[in-house]
């Protein structure tokens, strides 16, 4: 590829995208409303993403081998990337989120219109063919949904609009949860794991508990960047082997602390700690691995990522 356009890019793993491509001798274009720096090395275009006119207008005569989408949102966001983009990339890479697939995110309050979830078998890895948005409807989300809802409502109605018809062709990678320590850690997930277990505190653990899928936050940039480059379309789910529920987070967190974790039982549909799940709906990577990506287990790179989020820690003892 000799030139990719990244939209957003500048926060979190976005920024390893980044830095893959120049590494590779790619040109990048970043594409961002200017709130936040872009690294050295890039061209930076100032524009809303949400503003077709301005996008348009910013972008100029530019075109790209490859889009890499990492802030879309919405319908509106992907039909607006649809209007601009068509005709000026020969490749769209959507990031889409593995939350898609949450039964909790299907609520009965939807219209007839919002197809739900086949309730899927406890534990079982759900494959991209369990939730397939071509003609899914995009009539937008509610006003006062939920913003866990909203959230994924909003990525299911964005790839429908990305892969309905599509006017490039699309791939929409469905990342499962981005850990990583010290300052990767951008949700703070895991320094909460890390801050409670070494505290000797409980952690909130529903009862029963279901796995969920994780991915290291380099593995989803090379996962990306890897993607951009390839030809397949359609739905991808990213993530690294080996599922867990949240005592198995826990207990992996423990080890590398080297304090036993200690829990407190939570009903189903009460409120738990982060990655604590009363339904289940871990990803099956089978699609991307026969495709030729090599993906780590979780545990070849969360002890290290523990360790990371202790050594951040601002009165942490030296990690065992």
């Amino acid at each position: 590829m000799r030139n990719v356009c990244v939209i957003g890019g500048s926060r979190y793993f976005g920024r390893h995208v980044v830095e893959l491509l120049r590494e590779a001798g790619t040109e990048v274009t970043v594409v961002n409303r200017g709130s936040a720096p872009v690294p050295e090395g890039v061209t930076h275009v100032v524009a809303d993403r949400d503003d077709a006119r301005q996008l348009r207008a910013a972008l100029g005569s530019r075109t790209f081998d490859a889009v890499i989408d990492q802030v879309c949102y919405t319908p509106g966001q992907a039909a607006v990337a649809r209007e601009v983009f068509a005709g000026r990339t020969g490749r769209y890479v959507m990031t889409s989120t593995m939350e898609v697939y949450d039964p909790a995110t299907f609520p009965a309050v939807f219209p007839a219109a919002f197809p739900s979830l086949p309730a899927p078998a406890d534990g079982v890895p759900l494959t991209e063919g369990a939730l397939d948005p071509v003609g899914r409807p995009v009539p937008g989300v509610p006003a006062g949904t939920d913003g866990a809802t909203a959230y994924a409502e909003g990525k299911r109605q964005a790839e429908s609009v990305l892969l309905t018809d599509p006017a490039f062709p699309t791939a929409v990678v469905r990342t499962a949860h981005v850990l990583g320590g010290g300052r990767a850690d951008f949700t703070g997930r895991l320094s909460y794991y890390v801050d409670r277990i070494s505290a000797g505190e409980p952690v909130l653990a529903h009862r029963p508990a279901y796995p969920t899928s994780f991915v290291h936050h380099r593995e989803i940039a090379e996962f990306l960047h890897w993607t951009a480059r390839a030809s397949f379309t359609g739905p991808v789910n990213a993530c690294s082997h080996g599922a867990l529920t949240v005592t198995g987070l826990s207990e992996l967190v423990g080890d590398r602390t080297g304090r036993r974790p200690r829990y407190r039982p939570v009903d189903p549909g009460l409120a738990a700690s982060p990655f604590s799940y009363d339904r289940s709906y871990p990803m099956d990577n089978g699609r991307a691995t026969s495709l030729g990506f090599a993906f780590t287990h979780v545990t070849d790179w969360l002890p290290h990522a523990v360790g990371e989020a202790l050594a951040d820690r601002p009165t942490a003892a030296p990690a065992p």
